[in-house]
């Protein structure tokens, strides 16, 4: 993700004025050398966080639910997930 596309979720994220909300992540993350344990490990402790793998076992999706305190939290966690190599957010 680009740095404009950080500040354009930022922005829409900020738009809404019920902070802390519910938000869901969902990155899709290679199944290899422990990415998808790196992808969680960022995520919040208390959140509701599932996983599907696909057909061929390469990738899996990561869906995390939790209450976030502020937009740029949300953003935080999005940039350092997607720094890691394989990884993107939906």
């Amino acid at each position: 993700m680009a740095l404009k596309d950080y500040r354009r979720l930022r922005k829409i994220l900020a738009e809404s004025d019920n902070w802390p909300q519910l938000y869901m992540f969902k990155f899709i993350v290679p199944n290899q050398h422990g990415k998808v344990d790196k992808v969680v490990a960022l995520l919040p402790e208390k959140a509701d966080i599932s996983f599907k793998h696909t057909k061929s076992m390469r990738h899996v999706s990561v869906t995390c639910k939790a209450v976030m305190q502020t937009p740029d939290d949300v953003v935080k966690i999005t940039q350092e997930a997607t720094a890691i190599e394989g990884v993107f957010s939906l």
